[in-house]
């Protein structure tokens, strides 16, 4: 069957601003609506008002695909590729630094801390490892090979160079990657482990939880070890905590977004510190008292281009394992806006 004809994006004319890429508009193709100018498209097209649009384009911050700035005038095109910087979201500052585990000319490897997105999405932007990252390290290029949520912390890897990123990102679809995570939580001593728990997992844009649909074919896989067990103070999560807490090692075969996170609830022992199961709650974005305690400790792969055998740990550890008195005597902040994840490779 012969290849259809695909037009590429070209690539932007503006570099990051602040470690974030400017947001890219293509207007419709030929036979659709069309507008008397580019203003108007985008003043139909953008949840700004038009005093914001024309002061963008009055400060010739919207370019084309040659890095041209358009007028207030600029003649209505079909399929054209427009380019801005956004106005950034307030974001409370995440007060933990990103330690670089591993840094050559190809790939990047990060030890990411709790709260810090990975990458920029909804009102969480400049505040994310990659955005972080670039800026920190001038990095214009830099990519993720795959995600961690906000709430997990640990390890993840990033590629330096646009041209290797797909080589990377094709170990974590192919499941090419060993990973493995530690996480804390109640104990049960009637739960036979190891074990493997296999499901489907669905997770709906702008829904908080992820939801396993029993009748639908599998497509998350996860291992739960048990590591230790301790006889830990009142940790304040779970109520009728009478045997103690856990700590487990997680093999997460596949990365559905909360994956870890839906198998340890399915379990009947959720991860300390998790704001969404067995509920959803309604923590404040400012608040970083109490840490969702799961961890990305391990990575190892072959590296596709070079052949040599890459293995990374973490050296973050747990609070409440460490700290138990510490984490049982933090008081959550009073409730803010609840914030869905973005999805994970």
């Amino acid at each position: 069957m012969p290849r259809r004809n695909r037009k590429r994006t070209p690539p932007s004319p503006l570099p990051p601003q602040h470690g974030v890429d400017p947001m890219r508009i293509r207007t419709p193709a030929q036979g659709t609506h069309t507008w008397p100018t580019l203003r108007d498209h985008l003043v139909a097209r953008l949840p700004a008002d038009a005093h914001t649009v024309d002061a963008m384009i009055h400060r010739g911050e919207v370019v084309d695909k040659d890095g041209r700035a358009i007028g207030s005038h600029t003649p209505y095109a079909a399929g054209t590729h427009l380019w801005f910087h956004r106005d950034l979201p307030a974001e409370p500052p995440v007060p933990f630094p990103i330690h670089v585990v591993y840094r050559d000319e190809r790939l990047l490897v990060a030890d990411k801390p709790h709260f810090l997105a990975t990458t920029p999405r909804g009102r969480h932007v400049a505040q994310t490892a990659l955005a972080r990252l670039r800026h920190e390290l001038d990095l214009p290029g830099l990519s993720p090979a795959h995600r961690l949520d906000r709430l997990t912390a640990g390890l993840v890897m990033f590629t330096v160079r646009p041209e290797v990123r797909g080589a990377y990102q094709l170990l974590f679809q192919q499941h090419r990657v060993y990973k493995e995570y530690e996480a804390l939580a109640p104990y049960r001593p009637d739960l036979e482990l190891p074990r493997t728990v296999r499901s489907h997992i669905e997770k709906t844009p702008g829904v908080m939880a992820a939801r396993e649909l029993p009748d639908r074919p599998i497509n998350a896989e996860s291992r739960v070890e048990l590591l230790d067990r301790r006889d830990l103070p009142d940790l304040g999560d779970f109520p009728g905590h009478a045997h103690g807490t856990a700590r487990y090692r997680l093999l997460p075969r596949t990365g559905r977004t909360h994956q870890l996170r839906v198998h340890m609830n399915t379990l009947g022992i959720p991860i300390l510190g998790d704001p969404v199961y067995p509920e959803v709650g309604d923590p404040d974005r400012a608040d970083f008292s109490r840490p969702l305690q799961l961890l990305a400790r391990v990575l190892e792969f072959t590296d596709p281009v070079t052949g040599a055998r890459h293995r990374f740990e973490t050296s973050r550890t747990l609070t409440a394992w460490d700290d138990p008195a510490a984490w049982a005597a933090q008081t959550p902040a009073p409730d803010g806006p609840a914030e869905p994840d973005p999805p994970a490779a």
